[in-house]
C-alpha cells in the first residue's frame, strides 16, 4: 500500500488543498492528512477545530484520514508507514523553501521521498492567510474554501468583532 503525508498547518483548508488532495488520492493507496500544532505560527483556529474542518472537507475522500501532527515530521511519516511527504508549489517562490525542507527531511530520515504537486491553475493563488485577512475584512471567501470552512470563518470573526456584552 502506498501512503504518503501531506503535512501543514491547515489554517483554513483551501480549495488549493482540495485539489491537490483530490489529485493525489488517484495516486496513494492512502493519503494522511497531518494537520500541525505549529506552535511558532498563530493560528486563528485551535487545532481540534482545524482537524474538524479538514475532516469535514475531505470526507468525499475514502483515501484520506486526517490526523494531528505534533511532532518531527520524519518521525510522523515514520510512525505511520508512510513512503513520503506531498507538498504543494503553487509559484516558483514556494520552490526555494520547499527544496530547503525536502532536502532537510532527507538528511534526518534519508528514506523520506518528497513529491511536489503544482494546482490547478484556478487555485494557484490561493493562500490560508491570504483567506484569513479577506474574511477578517468581512470579504468573502466561499469562492476560496469549501463550505464548511467559509461558514467557521464567518461565525469565527464575528465573534472577534461583536461588541462585548456588559455584566
Amino acid at each position: 500500500m502506498k501512503k504518503i503525508v501531506y503535512p501543514g498547518t491547515f489554517d483554513p483548508i483551501t480549495n488549493g488543498h482540495i485539489d491537490l488532495l483530490e489529485r493525489a488520492s488517484r495516486l496513494f493507496d492512502q493519503i494522511i492528512l497531518a494537520v500541525a500544532t505549529s506552535k511558532r505560527k498563530q493560528p486563528l483556529f485551535v487545532i481540534d477545530e482545524r482537524v474538524q474542518l479538514a475532516k469535514d472537507a475531505t470526507k468525499h475522500l475514502e483515501n484520506v484520514v486526517v490526523r494531528q501532527l505534533d511532532c518531527l515530521l520524519v518521525n510522523f511519516v515514520r510512525d505511520c508507514s508512510a513512503d513520503g511527504v506531498l507538498r504543494g508549489l503553487r509559484a516558483v517562490s514556494d520552490f526555494e523553501y520547499e527544496f530547503q525542507l525536502a532536502n532537510m527531511n532527507r538528511a534526518l530520515s534519508p528514506e523520506v521521498e518528497s513529491i511536489f504537486l503544482t494546482p490547478a491553475e484556478q487555485f494557484a493563488y490561493i493562500s490560508s492567510s491570504l483567506v484569513r485577512e479577506i474574511s477578517s475584512l468581512s470579504g468573502d471567501v466561499s469562492k476560496f474554501v469549501p463550505l464548511n470552512v467559509s461558514d467557521a470563518l464567518v461565525k469565527k470573526f464575528q465573534k472577534e468583532t461583536s461588541p462585548k456584552q456588559k455584566s
